[in-house]
């Protein structure tokens, strides 16, 4: 990925990335410090990734990145224990963006991006709970994400 703001078009029209958009944004917002998607979902795999990204939509449609966090689920609970997933039930997932600075515009949309992948990246998750630096055998994960009551996935963004 190149720096600055890049385009999102293409990553938005695949099948396996879910877009979220806000209404337009009748004043301006400004957004700083850390960014947290705070995500409920259930996996068919013993281990997978959640990649989030927050873009800005001018009024013209055009959509570009402006943070992005990755968090494997293996460690959700922390880099100090790895404890991997219950094929299809629901966990919590706290995904760390990169903190940002930035004004949305007034007319301007946020939108955010929940996917599973970002190779090359990210490295590649196996999805089976092998170690990740000698696991050879790869397997597909279907992956929900939840937002009822019970599971209230959400974007935590800080305002001023």
């Amino acid at each position: 990925m190149r720096g600055g703001p890049v385009e999102q078009a293409p990553i938005e029209r695949r099948p396996d990335v879910l877009v979220y958009t806000s209404s337009a944004l009748e004043d301006d917002l400004e957004v700083s410090g850390p960014v947290e998607l705070v995500l409920y979902a259930e996996s068919s795999a013993r281990d997978t990734d959640f990649v989030a990204r927050v873009t800005d939509v001018d009024p013209a449609g055009r959509s570009l990145v402006l943070t992005e966090g990755i968090l494997r689920a293996r460690y959700r609970g922390g880099l100090e224990r790895m404890e991997l997933l219950e094929p299809n039930e629901a966990a919590e997932f706290r995904v760390r963006l990169y903190p940002m600075s930035h004004v949305f515009r007034a007319g301007h949309r946020i939108r955010l991006q929940v996917t599973s992948s970002c190779f090359p990246r990210f490295t590649r998750n196996l999805n089976t709970g092998e170690d990740v630096g000698t696991g050879t055998r790869m397997q597909t994960a279907r992956n929900t994400v939840l937002h009822t009551a019970a599971y209230p996935s959400h974007l935590r963004l800080p305002s001023r």
